[in-house]
């Protein structure tokens, strides 16, 4: 893919240009760019020729960038490019998101083509996605090693007030979020006599295993659940085996994570009276 410009950087002449487009070794993509060798165009073609015609800074964005990093799809639709300028430009099929203040740092190239940063196109996807869709393509990030949940949340602090970040960090926080294990019990300990349960045991063992809480008398397991992201297959095997045989021997178990227990008690105290409800009546 080449604009008129790089033609003329390599010495072709207005005739020579127009000579090869009709003999069909340049092939009219847009205005001022052409396609060599054949007009048809792959995805990343059509990335590439979408970035060339919107101009000199342009970046593949949003959910074409997504598409691009491997992390999102882009369901057909317009082809999103940023531009650092003021600018009311309009391409026939390209969605432009004219951005003066995109900084620098967050443009990079992939497969030759201008497109934003892993942290830059999830905070773009922030203003459009659904939550579910928008954890699932922080997901698709870690698992290709693009960046993963932690250093995404440190990465924010640098585009504090950019659009999509508060709802990106509001995300983050609910699954990475981490009380320590005295703050845990400081927290959990009310919610449990709020619903009329005892004092737990805490870091008790039952059947083999550490749980978090341990109500003896009601032959209730309570775990909880920190750093969402970053547990890894073990230890969600681990998890399971121990929740399988605490259940196959009659308890009930019951998992919250820390962000609930510090951020929504009204939900854990709500769930604990349910299970008091079922196991008196």
């Amino acid at each position: 893919m080449l604009t008129r410009r790089d033609l003329e950087g390599l010495g072709f002449s207005r005739e020579g240009i127009d000579h090869r487009l009709q003999s069909g070794r340049l092939h009219l993509i847009a205005r001022g760019v052409y396609a060599v060798g054949r007009p048809e165009l792959t995805p990343r073609g059509r990335w590439m020729a979408a970035v060339l015609v919107c101009g000199d800074g342009a970046a593949l964005s949003h959910r074409s960038a997504a598409e691009l990093w491997g992390i999102g799809y882009e369901e057909k639709r317009r082809i999103h490019v940023s531009i650092r300028r003021h600018s009311r430009l309009e391409r026939p099929g390209i969605q432009v998101h004219a951005r003066a203040s995109l900084p620098e740092r967050s443009v990079v190239r992939r497969f030759g083509i201008p497109v934003t940063t892993p942290v830059q196109t999830l905070i773009d996807l922030a203003t459009e996605l659904k939550l579910l869709r928008l954890e699932r393509a922080v997901n698709e990030a870690d698992k290709l090693d693009l960046v993963d949940p932690e250093a995404l949340r440190r990465a924010l602090d640098a585009y504090v007030g950019m659009p999509g970040v508060r709802t990106l960090r509001t995300m983050l926080d609910r699954h990475t979020f981490r009380l320590s294990d005295s703050d845990l019990e400081i927290y959990f300990r009310p919610l449990a006599i709020a619903a009329d349960f005892p004092l737990p045991l805490t870091k008790h063992w039952v059947l083999g295993y550490e749980v978090d809480f341990w109500f003896p008398d009601h032959g209730l397991v309570v775990e909880t659940d920190g750093l969402r992201y970053h547990r890894t297959p073990s230890q969600q095997a681990r998890a399971a085996k121990r929740d399988q045989k605490h259940t196959a021997a009659g308890l009930r178990v019951l998992r919250f994570t820390h962000w609930q227990i510090a951020h929504a008690p009204n939900e854990v105290t709500d769930v604990l009276h349910q299970v008091r409800a079922v196991a008196t009546s």
